[in-house]
């Protein structure tokens, strides 16, 4: 998480800042036919919290989910009144602009009324992972709002998150942190691909199944999450802060399983302090949700240095999607990270705190369906030709 990340970054003097970005616009518009009516968003919030948690008790007393967690339709979270006609609503969304500073900015309420036909798309599949701390269990809504729009999802639970039983303080490697994901991705068809989503932390792990399955991704999508280069750590995004604040220094607690005189092996946050830190515009339920159930985040994969080349995590098309009142990772550590390493396209949701799945869900659904439509086989085709 960026709080605690930034703060343990001040004290190491060998972190390297990465250079600034541009910044994008905002705009206001109306949400595509397949998200749910704003009239009726209250009531099925409040069931999907009820099914979120019940479904993360059931699989702790099952003692399952040491993998990824299918959501198929039979066994997903979905919202209830499936079978109600949708009506299109009004929604907050966001604006996005290409990579060039002088192309102009896609008005979203020029796709927002559009069909998506999941058939004619490249593909038709998410794979979510979460960021520090966090779990399958917190993209319940994107869940809902994505299979009812027609998509395949799969959350995965990375290793000692989540429903995952194994012990957080002995994590040692990303590549142990990241196995449910690349164990996923492995299994896959040889002709399937789907869209990575990273939120958080997640960014370093989907980075890292880039580079090792850059054949089986179709898109993958950076949520206010770490977008590293080559030889970077995700400390290293936040040296070029120049200092922690207090707030953030109380809320990290570090862990050392192996002995004060060793590094730590884990880091948790002071739970008085999450809402502050990372749900500052997330609904109460939501909060409570995630009270009981983020599990610390394992510390050896925060310094662990990334390999990532050109002809594999380079030739997978990239989107941001920055949050504009993050105060785990503030926007201007989003924009210098997009600026030293420029995404294909980049996007924002205007009035979003660090978890825009909980305080802009439908924003961030039409986002989603926005970068499911753009073509990259023209971009792939560019690329083996360089």
């Amino acid at each position: 998480m960026g709080g605690i990340f930034s703060c343990f970054s001040q004290s190491d003097d060998a972190m390297q800042p990465p250079s600034r970005r541009w910044k994008s616009d905002d705009q206001q518009a109306s949400i595509s036919s397949t998200a749910i009516p704003s009239s009726e968003w209250p009531a099925t919030e409040e069931s999907l919290l009820q099914e979120a948690a019940a479904l993360l008790i059931l699989q702790k007393q099952s003692g399952g989910g040491r993998t990824a967690i299918p959501y198929d339709r039979s066994a997903s979270l979905k919202y209830p009144g499936t079978g109600k006609q949708k009506q299109q609503g009004m929604m907050r969304s966001s604006s996005t602009r290409a990579r060039s500073i002088t192309d102009p900015v896609v008005q979203p309420q020029q796709i927002a009324g559009q069909e998506i036909k999941v058939d004619d798309l490249e593909t038709n599949h998410f794979v979510l992972v979460h960021g520090g701390g966090f779990g399958a269990w917190c993209w319940y809504k994107t869940i809902a709002l994505l299979e009812d729009a027609g998509f395949k999802v799969n959350s995965i639970d990375l290793t000692g998150s989540g429903i995952h039983s194994f012990d957080t303080n002995k994590i040692t490697s990303l590549s142990q942190y990241v196995m449910p994901l690349t164990s996923f991705l492995e299994k896959l068809g040889d002709f399937e691909k789907v869209i990575l989503v990273g939120h958080d932390f997640g960014g370093a792990c989907i980075s890292y199944a880039m580079e090792a399955f850059p054949t089986k991704i179709n898109k993958a999508v950076f949520l206010s999450a770490y977008m590293m280069k080559n030889g970077q750590t995700t400390l290293d995004m936040f040296s070029q802060q120049e200092g922690a604040s207090n707030f953030m220094r109380e809320a990290q607690i570090f862990l050392y399983a192996n002995g004060k005189d060793k590094p730590p092996t884990a880091i948790e946050l002071e739970k008085s302090l999450i809402k502050d830190l990372l749900f500052n515009q997330s609904p109460g339920k939501d909060i409570a949700l995630a009270s009981v159930s983020l599990r610390p985040v394992p510390f050896a994969p925060v310094i662990e240095k990334l390999v990532l080349t050109k002809s594999n995590y380079g030739s997978v098309a990239r989107f941001y999607v920055e949050t504009t009142e993050d105060n785990a990772t503030p926007l201007p550590l989003q924009q210098s990270m997009c600026q030293s390493n420029p995404p294909d396209k980049i996007f924002r949701i205007k009035g979003s705190d660090h978890s825009p799945f909980f305080s802009k869900p439908q924003a961030l659904h039409k986002i989603l369906l926005e970068i499911a439509r753009i073509p990259v086989t023209q971009r792939e085709q560019t690329n083996s030709d360089q």
